[in-house]
């Protein structure tokens, strides 16, 4: 029997996941889908699927074994609790909750299900953990090839960033992701944080400071730098390079064709960061999909881990109303 999945958000990445759990990851079935656009939603089932505006309907549905959270980042932490309700394991997507206090909610609730049942019904999708580059730049770090790690530089960007962003959301939503992989990768934790500005692109709206450039430091000492700019127009790109004692080991970029002609050489630029992650998206839904068929917890981030990332990007957001100020970590 395959696991029943139900999706909640039929947008960008929605629709993704739809697509990869139909076609591509076996053991799945996808049997609802829900979002607040019923055309949306209708247009991302597939054909024997049913759909929903109330996501509610879906989680408590005898036809769901297990849901995929994708829709609005405010929403995460509600839906997250009422899977945890109706006992029913959950992929959400990054991040946990784009505040503390909700994410700190559904780690105490997460909490309670393992001290009741010795699992946890949680899953979250901070998919780079499964990209095959992440993967290696870790294996390599961990085995220090290169010697000891000195620092580490990171830059993401976007064509366009989308409608309402902040300078607080561009860290909660897309900065999340380095605020995560940095410690996986390094297997330190990050303990302080700086968040500093220059000139903004005449492109940013609404007060949103773009680019915006970050440094944390991890408690092995290593510095990392991040260049987040989410209106760079060109298309999309994120690189990772690791300076060493001895040498330097750095992701490459992943070129959808290249091309000779004329004397030139060029490649082209994805507009988005489905066509870089799209293998790491497919890991990390097959291996949720084959654990929840085996009855084993599944191998990907989980509560603690967004919580973790949380507690960096409040920091990282101190820090940016504190005129940049180096601004420690809490985790306790």
């Amino acid at each position: 029997m395959p696991i029943r999945v139900g999706v909640i958000g039929a947008g960008i990445m929605g629709a993704d996941h739809i697509r990869n759990l139909a076609t591509t990851i076996g053991g799945a079935e996808v049997t609802f889908v829900a979002d607040l656009d019923a055309g949306r939603a209708a247009a991302a089932a597939p054909p024997a699927a049913r759909i929903t505006t109330d996501p509610s309907e879906l989680i408590n549905s005898s036809e769901v074994d297990a849901v995929v959270v994708s829709s609005h980042d405010s929403t995460h932490a509600g839906l997250v609790l009422e899977c945890f309700e109706a006992m029913t394991p959950v992929l959400c997507e990054k991040p946990l909750a784009p505040t503390l206090l909700e994410s700190l909610e559904v780690v105490a609730a997460d909490a309670d299900i393992v001290a009741a049942t010795g699992a946890s019904l949680l899953s979250l999708g901070f998919m780079r953990r499964f990209d095959p580059g992440y993967m290696a730049l870790r294996q390599s770090v961990q085995d220090r090839t290169q010697g000891e790690p000195l620092v580490v530089h990171c830059t993401s960007r976007n064509a366009g960033a989308g409608t309402g962003t902040t300078s607080e959301s561009a860290i909660t939503n897309s900065a999340i992701h380095e605020l995560d992989i940095i410690p996986w990768l390094l297997d330190s934790p990050i303990t302080e944080v700086s968040w500093q500005a220059g000139r903004s692109s005449r492109h940013a709206e609404g007060g949103l400071q773009d680019p915006a450039f970050m440094m944390l430091r991890t408690a092995d000492g290593t510095l990392t730098t991040l260049e987040l700019f989410l209106n760079a127009q060109y298309g999309y790109t994120t690189s990772c390079e690791v300076v060493s004692e001895l040498g330097t080991t750095g992701l490459k970029e992943s070129a959808l064709l290249g091309v000779q002609q004329a004397g030139l050489s060029r490649t082209g630029i994805p507009a988005d960061w489905r066509p870089r992650f799209a293998d790491a998206y497919r890991l990390q839904l097959q291996a949720w999909i084959s654990a929840l068929a085996k009855g084993e917890q599944p191998p990907l981030a989980g509560a603690q881990d967004g919580l973790n990332a949380s507690l960096v990007a409040q920091a990282m957001i101190q820090s940016l109303h504190g005129d940049g100020a180096y601004t420690k970590v809490s985790y306790s």
